[in-house]
C-alpha cells in the first residue's frame, strides 16, 4: 500500500470513506437496496440478511456519498426510495423492526433463540440514519417530499411505550410468539442511550423521563469514576468495554454538545478511547503487532467467532473499525493507527469494501469478512471528524431535540 502511504491525511481518509462506502452501495442488497449483515471478500449473490441497524449506518453513508460528490443526488433518492419501501412491507412488531430480515420478502430472521420479533435498539440505530436523511433530503422536489413522508409515516407508527414495561425501562426485544421471554431491559451504559432519546421524543408513542433515570442510568449506577491508565471513567464497564459504545450512539448524537447529570459525553467518549488506546500501546498481554500504531479493540469477527473484545477481554484481536471511528476523540492516535495498517499485508487487511472486519497477528489471522455494523461507523465519523455533517444533520430533527430535552440533557 505504498501509494496510500504517501497521501497526505486529508486524501487518505477521502479513500478510506469512499472505499469503505462500496460495502453499503455496490455491496446493497439487489431487491430491497439495503445493507447485507456481513459479506465476505468473495460476495456471494444469494447472501438475503439484511441487518437493520446495519441499514441505518448505510443511509448515513449514502448522504456522505452525495456530499463528498461520490454518487449523483438523484442516484441517492432513488437508492433511499428503495429502501423505505420495501421497510414498508417489513414485518413489524408494534412498529418495531426485527434485527435481521430477508432481502427479498421482508420476512424476519431469528437472530436467537426466543428473538424473532421487534428490536428496539435496531430500529433506532435504523432511525438514526433515516432521520438524518429525512433533514439533509430537504428540497421540494416530489422524489425528495415523498421520501420524507415515508420516513415519517415509519417513525409514528414504532409504539415506544408498548416496549417500556411498566414505565420502568425499555426492553431491547418482544416478539408475538415468545412474548418477553428475552427479558432484555435496556440498561447503561451501553449503546442503549439512542433508543431511549428517541421514545422520549416521539410524538404518537413517546416513554416519560423516569424510564430513562430508572431503566438506562440505574438511578446513577452506570457511573464509574475509577482511574484506568491514568485516565478517569466516568461511565460504564471497567476500562470502558468496546469501543463501539462510544461510536454506535454517537454518530448521530452530538457528544460535544450534551451533558447531564450523569456525564459530559465528549468526556466519557474521549476517556474510553483513550483508555483502549493505552491498553493496545503499553500491550500487558504481549501481543503481537500491538502498539502506538496498530490498536482498537471492539465487537468483530476473530479466530473463535464474534467477540466484544475489550481490554478486560483482550484475546489479540484488533478490528480497524475501532481506531478508525474514533477520530473525533483521539484525531492524532486516530491517524496513526491508520497509517500503521497500511503496513500489514495488502492482500490480507484491505478489499473492495476497504479494511476487513479484523485481524490477530499473533496467529497470522485476517479475517475474510466485513461488518456492516463495523464497515458504517468508520465513514460517518471520519465524516463527523471532518466536517461534523452527520452529527448535525441528526441533532437538528426536531424529535432528537424534544427527547434530550425530555430526558434532561443539557446542549453545551
Amino acid at each position: 500500500m505504498k501509494d496510500l502511504s504517501d497521501l497526505a491525511d486529508e486524501a487518505l481518509l477521502e479513500i478510506v470513506q469512499r472505499q469503505t462506502f462500496r460495502y453499503f452501495w455496490d455491496g446493497a442488497h439487489p431487491a430491497s437496496g439495503m445493507a447485507r449483515d456481513r459479506q465476505r471478500l468473495a460476495p456471494r449473490a444469494d447472501n438475503d440478511l439484511i441487518a437493520i441497524g446495519g441499514t441505518g449506518f448505510a443511509v448515513m453513508a449514502i448522504i456522505v456519498a452525495v456530499e463528498r460528490g461520490w454518487i449523483a443526488r438523484d442516484d441517492a433518492i432513488e437508492h433511499l426510495s428503495r429502501i423505505t419501501l420495501f421497510l414498508e412491507k417489513v414485518s413489524r412488531y408494534h412498529g418495531m423492526f426485527p434485527h435481521f430480515v430477508d432481502g427479498r420478502s421482508g420476512k424476519t430472521i431469528r437472530f436467537a433463540r426466543n428473538d424473532d420479533g421487534g428490536d428496539c435498539v435496531e430500529t433506532a440505530l435504523l432511525f438514526q440514519g433515516l432521520f438524518c436523511a429525512r433533514q439533509y433530503f430537504c428540497r421540494k422536489s416530489i422524489a425528495e417530499m415523498r421520501l420524507r413522508e415515508r420516513i415519517d409515516r415509519l417513525w409514528r407508527a414504532i409504539e415506544w411505550k408498548w416496549y417500556c414495561r411498566d414505565e420502568q425501562t425499555l426492553y431491547w426485544h418482544w416478539s408475538p410468539g415468545c412474548g418477553w421471554a428475552m427479558n432484555c431491559p435496556v440498561s447503561g451504559w451501553n449503546e442503549g442511550l439512542l433508543p431511549y432519546v428517541l421514545a422520549a421524543g416521539s410524538d404518537t408513542h413517546p416513554i416519560r423521563a423516569g424510564a430513562y433515570h430508572r431503566g438506562f442510568a440505574r438511578d446513577g449506577r452506570m457511573c464509574n469514576g475509577k482511574s484506568f491508565y491514568g485516565t478517569v471513567l466516568p461511565l460504564g464497564p471497567d476500562y470502558g468495554g468496546p469501543l463501539f459504545l462510544a461510536q454506535y450512539s454517537f454518530c448521530g448524537l452530538d457528544p460535544r454538545r450534551l451533558r447531564d447529570r450523569y456525564a459530559y459525553y465528549w468526556q466519557q467518549n474521549v476517556a474510553h478511547t483513550r483508555i483502549n488506546y493505552e491498553h493496545c500501546a503499553r500491550n500487558p498481554h504481549g501481543h503481537s503487532g500491538y502498539g502506538a500504531d496498530c490498536w482498537g479493540l471492539t465487537s468483530g469477527h476473530g479466530p473463535y467467532g464474534y467477540v466484544a473484545h475489550a481490554p478486560d477481554h483482550d484475546r489479540g484481536v484488533i478490528t480497524p473499525s475501532a481506531a478508525l471511528s474514533s477520530l473525533p476523540y483521539t484525531p492524532v492516535e486516530s491517524m496513526r493507527a491508520l497509517r500503521g495498517f497500511l503496513t500489514k499485508p495488502l492482500h490480507r487487511i484491505w478489499g473492495s469494501f476497504g479494511f476487513v472486519d479484523s485481524f490477530s497477528e499473533n496467529l497470522s489471522w485476517f479475517a475474510r469478512t466485513y461488518l456492516a455494523i463495523n464497515q458504517g461507523p468508520i465513514i460517518a465519523m471520519i465524516e463527523n471528524h471532518r466536517s461534523g455533517l452527520i452529527w448535525e444533520l441528526f441533532m437538528s430533527a426536531p424529535e432528537v431535540r424534544e427527547g434530550l430535552s425530555v430526558l434532561g440533557f443539557v446542549e453545551i
